[in-house]
């Protein structure tokens, strides 16, 4: 079993993590996958799923807001 630093993060990995932060601080809320890729220079939201999966492969974890619903969130309609 290995253990990584997270001090031993990708460039783009060390990038999501900050953008993801000051995004919370300035809005008060985490930003969406696509959000997030935009802010880092990411066109698929595969590769936004693919660094988050690392990062919490490493230990940290990066919050991401769901998919918007015009769903009543009580009764689904």
């Amino acid at each position: 079993m290995s253990t990584i630093a997270p001090y031993a993060l990708t460039d783009r990995q060390r990038r999501i993590v900050a953008c993801a932060r000051e995004w919370i601080a300035e809005r008060g809320e985490a930003p969406s996958m696509r959000e997030l890729g935009a802010a880092v220079g990411l066109t698929s939201v595969s590769s936004v799923a693919y660094q988050l999966r690392r990062l919490r492969e490493r230990g940290l974890v990066v919050q991401t807001r769901g998919r918007r619903s015009d769903r009543c969130p009580h009764c689904g309609k």
